[in-house]
């Protein structure tokens, strides 16, 4: 049986006693129901054992630690009710609110589509989602894979995106390359901005934790652990979506997500998004999810916009 050992940071070290509990009577209630080793020391809780019961173990206490934001003590009532929710799988409901780092901000699915967008990620490793601009596609998938990090499902997210002008026109930008692509990945750092504090970001983008770069920068690479998303897909040509779709390792999650009504790539250049989908929509174990026009939840006037364009002209992102 495949172990592991993780361990969660107490920020606040002046609630660890109401953490811990009175001789630490809420690790020991986890302790037993879980069956894993568990231990309170410089300022961290050490869980280990079997990996799935260390991964509800730790669910559990990210759950106490958000609960303590908004009260002075935990009740066995609540303890309980914490543990009985991770045993039975439900870390995140296609429905719920979706845990994200940032306490004040709630991101719920708001739509059927929507809803039904979530179940898919949660429920399968590789999942395509085809939607106008505004329906959620980047967004969500980005906030699922955050609360798979916080809730140590994961050890790391990989966003990426294709700089479909990765030729000469590049070339012209000023700066070094990463403020080269930099314009082309900002919407994934714009969603990263509304689920964690900007030092958290930056850590773990010094750490390797997060990680945003061009298509083109995952060749040769094979991510275990990880949530990979890859944005504007529709973007890809058919060898760069063969690549990256090939990156899918052990315990991971991939999403893709583009819009196949509107495309940046050269009119010979079929997408690689779209054929990608053509190809592999029947396969088990891969979800294709197509959200439209009621699914839009910017501005009211964006589905006026999305309307007037078309499915057949170009849009907006």
């Amino acid at each position: 049986m495949e172990q592991l050992e993780i361990s969660i940071p107490i920020e606040d070290p002046g609630r660890r006693l109401s953490l811990y509990g009175t001789a630490d009577r809420n690790l020991r209630l986890i302790r037993a129901a879980f069956d894993v080793r568990i231990s309170a020391r410089d300022n961290a809780i050490h869980i280990s054992g079997p990996t799935d019961a260390v991964h509800k173990a730790a669910h559990v206490i990210e759950d106490l630690k958000r609960c303590l934001r908004s009260r002075p003590d935990l009740s066995d009532e609540l303890v309980q009710d914490s543990i009985d929710h991770a045993s039975n799988n439900g870390q995140i409901a296609a429905g719920s609110p979706i845990d994200v780092f940032l306490s004040s901000t709630a991101i719920t699915p708001k739509t059927d589509g929507q809803r039904g967008y979530v179940e898919a990620i949660l429920q399968h490793d590789l999942t395509f989602c085809l939607g106008p601009a505004g329906t959620g596609k980047t967004f969500l998938a980005v906030a699922v894979s955050v609360s798979l990090l916080k809730q140590h499902k994961i050890k790391r997210i990989v966003l990426a995106r294709p700089a479909v002008e990765a030729g000469e026109k590049l070339g012209y930008l000023p700066g070094d390359l990463q403020a080269k692509v930099n314009p082309y990945l900002r919407p994934l750092f714009d969603a990263m901005h509304d689920m964690m504090p900007y030092e958290q970001i930056k850590r773990f983008l010094q750490n390797d934790v997060v990680e945003v770069i061009p298509l083109a920068f995952m060749r040769g690479r094979t991510l275990n652990s990880a949530a990979i998303i890859l944005d504007e897909a529709q973007n890809s040509t058919t060898s760069q979506m063969l690549m990256f779709l090939t990156r899918l390792g052990h315990h991971s999650k991939m999403i893709v997500t583009g819009d196949d009504s509107q495309s940046d790539l050269e009119a010979s250049e079929p997408s690689g998004f779209i054929d990608a989908v053509r190809r592999l929509e029947s396969v088990a174990g891969i979800a294709t999810v197509r959200l439209t026009k009621a699914d839009i939840v910017r501005h009211p006037l964006v589905q006026h916009v999305v309307e007037a364009y078309g499915r057949g002209d170009r849009g907006v992102r």
